[in-house]
């Protein structure tokens, strides 16, 4: 077992990448094709800059026919795809000098090496430009590829030709490799150039610094997952609460409506006692003068038969006026 530093930081990454023969090395396997360098440059850049922002390239290589980008990334980001698209575009536009020939001269390849993996848990993604017709087909005309690799999800359909440098890369996050399982020699100064005991302190300070700075960055992301919660939990209790008002209003809306139809109720009851009590009062009338009437008949009739006033008046009840009245 051999004790190693981790290559998801960059510093080692680039410690060990950098060195041409194991670049080479590398690229050609990934890649497949053939590819000679003895300079491998890190943090590239373009002066003048290409575009508004000043990309730089953790690994960057030429040889006469091809540009070689090598880029490492641990912390998972959610633009990482298009963060490296980016550099790559960066990468064709340096070489076109003017609009007579939108050719490049150098075919670019972008290898994008994810050590902690990302949410869509593939080994190999690829971004082939090579324009296809309707069956599939590619025309051979451009051959830009943007490649990236996940170590941590390398299996058994991973190519062959790369499988062996995936399990290398992911197996250093622990800092501690067993350099016995891997036969590729190339592999072996991979490890050689990482050993924890050739580690100068300038590049133990940088190691710190990643590593603070990747601490950082997940507490930040932490504490923005968890105001996220939060603000997921205020808003499922605005929602409730939404839903709450809006059945309130809908009951609110129903009462107004039974309050609206009492109220009819009650106009039309309070129409149908006024015309009761008009009735009442006619009937009443109606009745006292029928009782008068009979009265009036009665008292006739035994003024008729010699019946005296008074006699009269303590029969029927009525008062002698009353019954003078009527006899007028």
């Amino acid at each position: 077992m051999k004790q190693v530093a981790s290559l998801k930081y960059g510093v080692m990454f680039k410690k060990a990448f950098s060195k041409p023969e194991i670049f080479t090395a590398f690229v050609q396997d990934v890649l497949g094709i053939t590819f000679e360098t003895d300079h491998v440059e890190t943090e590239k850049s373009f002066n003048p800059i290409v575009g508004r922002v000043n990309s730089h390239f953790d690994l960057f290589a030429e040889d006469v026919k091809n540009r070689v980008i090598v880029d490492i990334q641990h912390e998972r980001h959610e633009d990482h795809y298009d963060r490296f698209l980016h550099y790559h575009c960066v990468a064709l536009l340096e070489q076109i000098a003017s609009a007579k020939n939108y050719r490049p001269e150098l075919q670019v390849f972008t290898i994008v090496v994810l050590t902690s993996g990302d949410k869509h848990k593939k080994d190999v993604a690829t971004i082939e430009f090579d324009p296809k017709d309707l069956q599939g087909n590619a025309l051979g005309e451009i051959r830009h590829k943007v490649i990236y690799l996940c170590p941590k999800y390398v299996n058994k359909n991973t190519p062959v030709a790369y499988r062996e440098w995936l399990e290398a890369i992911d197996d250093t996050l622990d800092e501690e490799v067993d350099e016995s399982h891997y036969h590729n020699a190339i592999i072996q100064q991979v490890f050689d150039s990482i050993e924890k005991d050739d580690i100068t302190p300038d590049e133990r300070a940088v190691m710190f610094d990643e590593y603070n700075d990747q601490q950082l960055r997940k507490k930040e992301l932490k504490e923005a997952n968890e105001k996220m919660e939060q603000l997921k939990e205020k808003m499922k209790e605005i929602e409730k609460d939404k839903e709450r008002i809006e059945k309130d209003k809908e009951r609110i809306e129903r009462d107004k409506e039974r309050i609206e139809r009492d109220k009819d109720k009650m106009e039309r009851d309070k129409d149908k006692m006024e015309k009761d009590r008009d009735k009442i009062e006619k009937d009443k009338e109606s009745m006292e003068k029928s009782y008068f009437l009979e009265k009036q008949m009665m008292v006739k009739s035994m003024l008729a038969n010699g019946l005296t006033v008074e006699m009269i008046a303590e029969i029927t009840a009525l008062t002698v006026e009353e019954i003078n009245l009527i006899q007028k």
